[in-house]
């Protein structure tokens, strides 16, 4: 075992640990922005839909889970935060400085947000289809984190923009209800 083989063997079973720490991180790191615990669970609720189409990505062009494909995951968790962050942060402004009602504050984000979602999200994803088509020397790792991270933000750009509406409004209201129980 030499090489990238020997890492790969080395660290084993690590990799799930490696992404649940990087998850959880996103998730302190919001907690404390947003001073709430259901707040960062709208934003990281978007993470499992990049992988799903990570892992279609992958499928499709008959690619393995390799050290080049996980290096491209924990790229995607904080590439789908992102597109989250946009929604919620604005939906939440909305909810708290105009009193918008949740679903109005949701839908309204979601709106005003799509254009820089879009953008930043396309200017990624077309920055990196070099990395899906690249030949010649290292092509191999190039391919599969290209790979990888672009079918990822595809997914994640396409199902962020319909899913994190949803994610604030069922846990914005749980926490409006939790806070109005006590």
């Amino acid at each position: 075992w030499t090489g990238a083989a020997l890492q790969e063997k080395k660290v084993g079973n690590q990799t799930l640990l490696v992404f649940g720490m990087g998850i959880v991180l996103v998730f302190l790191v919001l907690a404390a922005q947003y001073e709430s615990w259901f707040m960062p669970a709208a934003v990281v609720l978007v993470v499992p839909l990049a992988l799903l189409g990570t892992v279609i990505g992958l499928s499709i062009r008959g690619y393995d889970t390799n050290m080049y494909t996980q290096i491209g995951v924990v790229l995607l968790i904080a590439l789908a935060a992102k597109n989250a962050i946009l929604i919620v942060e604005f939906a939440r402004k909305l909810r708290m400085e105009q009193g918008l009602s949740l679903h109005e504050a949701a839908i309204t984000a979601a709106h005003k947000r799509l254009r820089a979602i879009l953008m930043t999200s396309f200017a990624f994803i077309c920055g990196v289809i070099p990395l899906v088509f690249a030949s010649g020397a290292g092509s191999a790792s190039q391919r599969a984190v290209g790979t990888a991270v672009f079918s990822g933000m595809l997914a994640s750009t396409f199902l962020a923009i319909l899913f994190v509406p949803v994610f604030f409004v069922v846990l914005q209201g749980l926490s409006e209800r939790m806070v109005k129980g006590s």
